[in-house]
Formats: structure tokens, C-alpha cells, sequence
């Protein structure tokens, strides 16, 4: 009875001890990433900076737009410029720059095969080094925006509600992964094509136009506008700003949304899964 009792207690940290072994090895995927991240700093800076030439393009476009009219959509220009510098910081936070080719380039080269033979997750090892490019990218970001920060700070409009900061940040996180799963998910089609090229185009045109990176999606026909609450783009950068802007009125409308966000993230994992399973099996059968 002792023994059984003692075999019970000495079983019991397993798990934990599988739990604290998967997190120590993630979190060293995550060093590494950021280590990696910091070497292309410089392109993050670069890129950062050169991002705030569109801005003032917007700026320029959005200022004339607004010229003789008070409000558009029912937002004046400060806000709606304010959602644009919001967009600008969120797209090196949470955005997917080159995942999908960088997953593409590995499954072509062979490189997938390494991890078919040790017990480490694919997507668990890119998700890592997806959040440690964001982190260094979206903290280098604020650099030019701070710099260029006299020239637009007084166009700044945010709202006061203290819910939307809580409600941001979760949206965010979802939002991020949601990015990165459809990323993964066009990466998993070099299994069956040799160049993804052509589908990552035509996925990343019809996110800049349904995932409000052009243009606040509200300004669309109400028809339009609701009819495309209900697909994953929105979810991916218009969402998030516009709780953070104010674009999004209630708390309501907000966990709304968050409800539809988390299923589309679902929804695109368990995509994600099945297109891994599928795609070992033919990496398999075609001897990769």
C-alpha cells in the first residue's frame, strides 16, 4: 500500500517535469530568435523609418480627403490618422513579414527533415521565432516613431474608456497568432507546389484590402462592411486598431468580435494541422 502510495507521489511530477522541459525548450528557440532578430536589426530600423514616408502620405491623401469635411464615417482626422500611426506600429508588432516563405524554403530544401526526427513541434519552433522577430521589430519601430513623434503627437485622438486596453491587448494576441497560422499555412503549400509565391501575392493583396491597412474598414457600405466582419482579415490588423482607436465603440461589439477572432484562430490551426499531416505524408511517400 506504502509503495503504491510512494510509485503515485514519484509519478505525479511528470507531467510538470514534461511541461517545464517544453517551455525551457521553447524559451531557447525564443533567445535564439531574438538573437537572430538582432543581427537584422538594422533592416527592422530601415524599414521602420522608411515606413514613415507612407505615413506622411497618408497624412498628405487623408488631409486632402478631409478638406471642407468635418467627419468621415463618423470620425474626424484626427482619429482616423491616429488609426494609420496605430496600423503603422502593429503591422512590425504583430505582423507576418516572410514567415511563409521562410517555412516554404525549408520544406523545398530539406531542412523539415530535421525536426521529423527530433521531439520538437514545427509550428511550435516557428511560432517562437515568429514572436522573437516581432518583439525586436515592434520595440525598433517606436525608434522613428518617437523621432518623427513633434511633427504628428498633436494629431492624436485616443479614447478614454479603460476597458479597451485589456480588450487590445487580447485582440492583439489573436490577432498575432492568426497572422502567423495563415503565414504557416501558405509556407505548407511547397509540399505540393515548388513556388508559393503567386498564392502568398494573392493573400497579402487581399489583406491590405480587407485588413484595413489601406483604409478604415467602416467606411465600407454597411453591406460590405458587415458581410466582412465574418472573414478572418479584418481580424488580422482592423480589429485590434479599431478597439484600440476607438473605431469600435462598445464593450459589447469589442468581445464580439474577440468571440469571431478566436474562432477564425481556431479554425486556421486546426487548417494548419491538417495540412502538416497531409503534407508529411506525401514528404514521406515521395521519399523527403
Amino acid at each position: 500500500m506504502n509503495s503504491a502510495a510512494s510509485a503515485c507521489r514519484a509519478a505525479a511530477p511528470a507531467p510538470f517535469t514534461r511541461s517545464m522541459s517544453l517551455l525551457r525548450k521553447y524559451a531557447h528557440v525564443l533567445a535564439v530568435g531574438i538573437q537572430s532578430a538582432l543581427v537584422y536589426r538594422w533592416n527592422f530600423f530601415i524599414r521602420g523609418t522608411f515606413s514613415l514616408f507612407h505615413l506622411c502620405l497618408i497624412f498628405i491623401l487623408w488631409g486632402a480627403a478631409f478638406n471642407g469635411v468635418d467627419t468621415m464615417g463618423g470620425f474626424d482626422v484626427r482619429q482616423t490618422l491616429t488609426y494609420f500611426i496605430v496600423v503603422l506600429a502593429l503591422q512590425f508588432m504583430i505582423g507576418a513579414f516572410n514567415e511563409d516563405f521562410q517555412i516554404g524554403e525549408e520544406i523545398r530544401n530539406g531542412l523539415i527533415n530535421q525536426f521529423l526526427l527530433k521531439p520538437v513541434n514545427y509550428f511550435g519552433y516557428r511560432l517562437s521565432l515568429f514572436a522573437a522577430a516581432r518583439l525586436v521589430s515592434g520595440l525598433l519601430v517606436f525608434v522613428p516613431l518617437l523621432v518623427a513623434a513633434p511633427w504628428f503627437v498633436d494629431q492624436l485622438a485616443f479614447p478614454a474608456e479603460p476597458w479597451r486596453i485589456p480588450v487590445g491587448i487580447v485582440a492583439l494576441v489573436l490577432s498575432a497568432a492568426l497572422q502567423f497560422t495563415i503565414a504557416f499555412c501558405f509556407g505548407l503549400l511547397a509540399f505540393w507546389f515548388l513556388e508559393i509565391q503567386g498564392f502568398v501575392i494573392l493573400s497579402y493583396a487581399i489583406e491590405t484590402c480587407l485588413g484595413g491597412s489601406m483604409f478604415p474598414l467602416d467606411l465600407l457600405p454597411r453591406g460590405v462592411f458587415t458581410a466582412a466582419q465574418y472573414l478572418p482579415f479584418p481580424y488580422q490588423m482592423y480589429f485590434p486598431a479599431a478597439i484600440l482607436t476607438g473605431r469600435i465603440a462598445t464593450l459589447e461589439t469589442a468581445l464580439r468580435g474577440l468571440a469571431i477572432q478566436a474562432l477564425w484562430v481556431v479554425v486556421a490551426m486546426g487548417f494548419a494541422r491538417l495540412l502538416w499531416a497531409r503534407g508529411l505524408r506525401k514528404h514521406t511517400a515521395v521519399g523527403g
